[in-house]
């Protein structure tokens, strides 16, 4: 049975998901087969797995960092909010049905045997297992039902670091608060402190971290600085909302819709330096893009009325009409279409039909049972501008409700085009080749952006994620606490 490790945090985006990933890099570069595990997470932002399972998109990035195959298993739970007081449950990378947020609490504890057997399987299969936390093990509300930070530690007897964010302020007053809070057998579970995202000369901070051990009665772990890493973990993902908000030499306007989800469709385009990639959310930030690309959303009918509602529909059809190019993708692609029925009511929204965009020859109903799967292929029947990508491989994978009338990866209607496939830019050469698309349409050689080798660019991302973290912490510490020998 695998040894473990437990990261839990002050709060949210404490880092907590970032240094899980430094620590599987760790322990896969010192020679040990590691997994990630969280047993619980709430996040848009979701991945399917090659056997067709659903888990959250941060305990995938830990698995790749470990080098190893992302498995549901590694996330037997995950809350996908459907409105501001509910979400769809998904345990075991299928969906069980809708809950509001007081129905789960009252029976969340229904689904620790799921957990335990998630994490058993796990364990059993590799030497080292990083689990991550949720939130805050001090939000006292919470914690009679809790399966996802100190209930899960003493579910399987692990030791914990405790994570505060010193880059939001007061990191001494979290951490020691989040101590004092906790019932004597949760504090003996807490190992060592971290202090996370520091920016400066450690040696100001001594004075406090001789302090902070007196009071917490545990060595400091570590100060790991603010990381510069290009990574999506599920705590930094919304910062890509905010960059990028100046056009370009190929601009990408990509509308910021309310239930927006799987955005991370378009961090291929965002790694070129002469290329933006801006988020948008009112008429006045449109610009006069290159490309607009809807995203998918967890709410198809609510989030496309916020689009008419807005006037963004009127500006993405106005860019249309002028030929940029319009690219919707999954629940955006539904979108573009004449029309969406939800005769089902599958996602909870006010109506049960609306017409579409009108963009794209389809017609979308939604049905009980989800899609969910990996794909691939070659790109095929693509018209129009983006007709260079025929002959192309892609690769990717769906999850959605919705069912079109058609089946091709990517559907096209002039200069509009439409695909249920999420990592669909990912694929080696096809974000190149739109860009090319782009640049010999305005004008401009393709070498002005230049290129990268995406797979080379991420493993080498998670290389300078685990020296910084091997350098913050203190890794003796580590393995003792791993050993059973604190």
């Amino acid at each position: 049975m695998a040894k473990n490790i437990m990261i839990q945090g002050t709060m949210s985006n404490a880092g907590k998901s970032l240094l899980c990933a430094g620590l599987c890099r760790i322990f896969k570069q010192d020679g040990f087969r590691a997994a990630p595990f969280k047993s619980q997470n709430m996040a848009l932002n979701s991945f399917i797995t090659k056997d067709g399972f659903e888990m959250g998109r941060a305990q995938v990035v830990q698995a790749e960092a470990a080098g190893i195959e992302p498995d549901v298993r590694m996330n037997p739970i995950l809350l996908k909010p459907t409105t501001d007081v509910g979400s769809q449950i998904i345990v075991n990378g299928k969906p069980i049905g809708n809950m509001r947020a007081m129905e789960y609490y009252r029976r969340k504890r229904e689904f620790i045997p799921a957990v335990m057997e998630a994490y058993s399987s796990l364990a059993s299969e590799h030497d080292i297992i990083v689990i991550e936390g949720a939130g805050s093990p001090a939000e006292i509300n919470l914690k009679s039902e809790d399966i996802v930070n100190m209930g899960l530690a003493k579910l399987v007897d692990a030791p914990v670091l405790l994570v505060g964010d010193i880059d939001r302020g007061g990191v001494f007053a979290q951490l020691y608060g989040t101590i004092a809070l906790l019932e004597e057998d949760e504090r003996a579970r807490i190992k060592g402190t971290v202090i996370n995202k520091f920016r400066g000369d450690k040696k100001i901070l001594e004075p406090g971290l001789l302090m902070l051990e007196k009071l917490c009665g545990v060595p400091v772990a570590g100060v790991v600085p603010y990381l510069h890493v290009d990574i999506d973990d599920e705590d930094s993902l919304s910062e890509r909302f905010s960059k990028n908000k100046t056009a370009k030499l190929i601009d990408i306007a990509a509308i910021k819709l309310p239930r927006i989800s799987n955005f991370t469709d378009l961090a291929a385009f965002e790694r070129y330096e002469n290329v933006s990639v801006r988020y948008i959310e009112k008429p006045s930030e449109f610009g006069d893009p290159d490309m607009i690309v809807i995203p998918g959303t967890k709410s198809t009918i609510s989030d496309l009325i916020f689009l008419r509602e807005s006037g963004l529909e009127a500006r993405i059809k106005q860019a249309a009409s002028r030929d940029a190019i319009v690219f919707g993708i999954c629940g955006g692609y539904q979108m573009l279409g004449e029309s969406v029925e939800d005769p089902m009511n599958v996602e909870a929204s006010e109506m049960n039909a609306i017409n579409g965009m009108a963009l794209l020859p389809i017609k979308t109903v939604f049905e009980g049972e989800k899609v969910q799967k990996q794909t691939s292929g070659i790109l095929d029947g693509i018209q129009g501008i983006l007709s260079p990508l025929n002959g192309l491989a892609y690769e990717g994978y769906e999850i959605h409700m919705g069912r079109s009338d058609t089946h091709a990866p990517v559907i096209s209607n002039g200069n509009v085009y439409g695909s249920y496939i999420h990592g669909f830019f990912d694929t080696n050469g096809i974000a190149d080749a739109v860009l090319r698309i782009l640049c010999k349409k305005k004008g401009i050689g393709f070498e002005s952006i230049a290129s990268f080798d995406a797979k080379a660019y991420k493993q080498a991302q998670y290389d300078k994620l685990a020296d910084a973290v091997r350098e913050g912490l203190d890794m003796e510490l580590v393995y003792s606490i791993l050993n059973r020998q604190v």
